[in-house]
């Protein structure tokens, strides 16, 4: 099936619910090729032009097409609209991935490692779910986490960013040079109108993490007064390096005691803590600079 319009799509996917829909097809076809998926039938949504692209919503959001590819997002216009969201584009993978790989399909896959997710979560995204006769919001994180999942005859359509206009960071790890999958990527924005920080960790679990205890005390240690101003000290270089321990320690915990027949379960996981503590710092000292 290969609708030429929204409305096409969805009353398409209404008349056949099980179709899985498709765009870039990345995740997808990995999934065929080992064997994890074996759609009955495709929808093809290559040729919904308005999924594509993205516009300005009033109430300062941005409505992101479920097909924004990751080159689109990388390219200078986007990446002063959702800077964090453009580097989590860039590094999505090698060229021919990040030109066809699309955002809607990022999130209903909900990889792991899916570089976008974290970025999503901490800016407190929301999708708009489409099906036959009526539409509706659901918060990203109650998305991937299962709390409201997709249902039978849904199709991605859009994705609502609030603009803060204030910076935010993308960083993540891997565990080789180039282009690859993350083995923990960490995604950090400020939010200067309310005086928090809000921060999340992908690849380290099933879902992106949000370490909410540490985004309340870390926010606490930042003199907001001070932003703006040259040379202005905004946080105790100790305070960030807590912060980057306290992310770590949340979001990666020791392994249970009698359940690790040797160390190195363990050892990963202190590596993995490590390298989480420092993401979740340099991000911080980024963000706030």
């Amino acid at each position: 099936m290969l609708p030429a319009s929204l409305d096409e799509a969805v009353e398409a996917l209404a008349a056949t619910p099980s179709a899985v829909p498709v765009a870039g097809a990345t995740d997808l076809m990995e999934a065929v090729n080992a064997g994890r998926l074996r759609p009955g039938s495709l929808l093809g949504l290559g040729r919904i032009n308005e999924l594509r692209g993205w516009r300005y919503e009033d109430g300062g959001t941005a409505v992101l097409g479920a097909g924004l590819t990751h080159a689109r997002m990388d390219r200078p216009d986007f990446a002063a609209l959702i800077p964090a969201l453009a580097d989590a584009a860039r590094t999505a993978g090698p060229p021919q991935i990040r030109n066809v790989g699309t955002l809607g399909g990022n999130i209903a896959t909900a990889a792991p490692t899916g570089d976008t997710l974290p970025v999503l979560a901490a800016l407190e995204a929301t999708v708009t779910l489409a099906r036959a006769g009526a539409t509706r919001e659901v918060p990203v994180s109650h998305l991937l986490t299962g709390l409201d999942p997709l249902r039978p005859g849904e199709l991605l359509t859009w994705v609502r960013v609030p603009l803060l206009h204030a910076p935010q960071v993308f960083l993540k790890a891997t565990g080789r040079s180039g282009p690859a999958r993350a083995a923990a990527s960490v995604a950090l924005v400020l939010d200067p109108a309310r005086r928090a920080v809000r921060c999340a960790v992908g690849a380290v679990a099933p879902v992106p993490l949000r370490p909410l205890e540490a985004e309340a005390w870390v926010a606490g240690c930042i003199d907001w007064d001070a932003r703006g101003e040259e040379g202005a000290t905004l946080i105790d270089p100790a305070a960030a390096a807590a912060f980057g321990e306290y992310v770590a320690a949340a979001c990666v915990p020791d392994p249970p005691e009698g359940l690790v027949p040797d160390e190195g379960r363990a050892a990963v996981a202190a590596r993995l803590r490590r390298t989480v503590s420092v993401l979740a710092r340099r991000a911080l000292g980024r963000a706030l600079k």
